[in-house]
């Protein structure tokens, strides 16, 4: 058995079900803990950050005054 680094996620339940729908096309979750923590591949946290981000940001809405 080969241990694997990884980094320790503390998310809400909101944002652990859009980490694991992502993980579904390309895995990073080593370990699934809780409703609020995650495990990734720590080489993976800086892509896993930006497309959180990206994908947070298709979901925000701001109204625009005019």
């Amino acid at each position: 058995m080969r241990a694997i680094k990884g980094v320790l996620l503390t998310c809400d339940s909101a944002v652990k079900q859009i980490l694991l729908t992502m993980n579904e096309k390309d895995p990073f979750v080593i370990e699934d803990l809780d409703d609020y923590h995650l495990v990734i591949k720590a080489d993976e946290e800086y892509r896993v950050r930006r497309e959180l981000e990206a994908e947070l940001e298709k979901n925000t809405y701001s109204l625009e005054t005019n």
